[in-house]
């Protein structure tokens, strides 16, 4: 399973609305196939991989990350089906699909058919892996990550406006490898008509997965960009993952409404004094509760600057 959860990385932030799967098939003790979801979301992982195997896969032990869909699709055969026709002896899956069109059918199907299924194998692992499928299928919303780079003491910029750069080049580029995971990106309006942001992926070989950039606010915005005009919109963007960079008033507000799942908080070892704050009113109304709102999960140093980050607890 945790290859199955290592392939599926590949397919991160590429799968449009579809989960990123893995699926590894083992004959043996030998891999005879292999495969995740592909760009647009077809084919999916467990067809990759049953293609793959071939006749091998006949007796044998599936590992798959999400369990395999049991809904017809004008773009795919149901993966329960693929699977039942390969005839396997085993099916390991880590999580149930909480799509209500398949939801427990297809293992469910699997095991009508004879054969043996077990489910629940590094469960934890794959909810934090497939977190953006599982946010717009339970929560009606993308799985939202907030990323900020500031000074030492929370700037983003100097009081004239100048930004750039606080951060060095590591920094910037792991920046740019959470943007190419992420199925949009999102900025205000505001930073839209002042910065011309890109919001690209600019690393070699990693040009392709820009994710779709969408600006938060009223006005027109760049050709190739879509808007939303409020946050009561944000079930509307039919997307799994959003990375939300900025500035400050667009991340107020998302931490104002309770929308931020994840923080990515980068750190220069720098002062600037005066400037602008990273954040400005995110509705506490008292000390108390801004505790036990989040927990640490990453530390560590990217070149001269740091990276933190923390997920949501509530």
């Amino acid at each position: 399973m945790a290859a199955a959860l290592a392939i599926a990385e590949r397919g991160v932030g590429q799968t449009g609305n579809n989960p990123s799967v893995g699926c590894v098939i083992v004959q043996d003790d030998i891999i005879v196939g292999r495969g995740w979801t592909q760009y647009g979301g077809r084919p999916h992982a467990e067809a990759m991989a049953l293609a793959q195997a071939g006749s091998k896969a006949a007796g044998a032990t599936i590992y798959v990350t999400l369990e395999p869909c049991a809904h017809p699709s004008e773009r795919g055969p149901a993966c329960a089906h693929l699977v039942y026709d390969a005839r396997p002896a085993r099916v390991v899956g880590a999580v149930t699909d909480p799509d209500p069109r398949t939801a427990g059918q297809g293992f469910a199907r699997l095991r009508e058919a004879g054969i043996e299924v077990e489910t629940g194998v590094m469960a934890s692992e794959a909810r934090v892996q497939l977190a953006g499928f599982f946010s717009r299928l339970e929560r009606s919303r993308p799985f939202v990550t907030l990323k900020m780079a500031t000074s030492l003491d929370g700037q983003i910029a100097m009081a004239n406006g100048q930004s750039r750069w606080i951060t060095g080049d590591f920094a910037r580029a792991h920046a740019h490898v959470e943007r190419a995971r992420c199925d949009a990106i999102l900025v205000g309006a505001g930073t839209v008509r002042i910065d011309a942001p890109r919001l690209d992926v600019r690393l070699a070989g990693l040009e392709h997965r820009s994710p779709r950039k969408i600006m938060l606010g009223s006005g027109d915005a760049p050709q190739g960009w879509d808007v939303l005009r409020s946050l009561e919109e944000l079930g509307s963007l039919a997307c799994n993952t959003l990375l939300v960079e900025g500035g400050a008033m667009t991340a107020s507000a998302f931490l104002r409404a309770g929308l931020v799942d994840r923080l990515l908080l980068y750190r220069a070892p720098i002062l600037i004094g005066a400037g602008t704050a990273c954040l400005g009113d995110i509705g506490l109304d008292n000390l108390d509760v801004a505790h036990g709102r989040w927990q640490i999960s990453l530390s560590r140093r990217l070149g001269k600057d740091s990276i933190e980050v923390y997920d949501a607890l509530i």
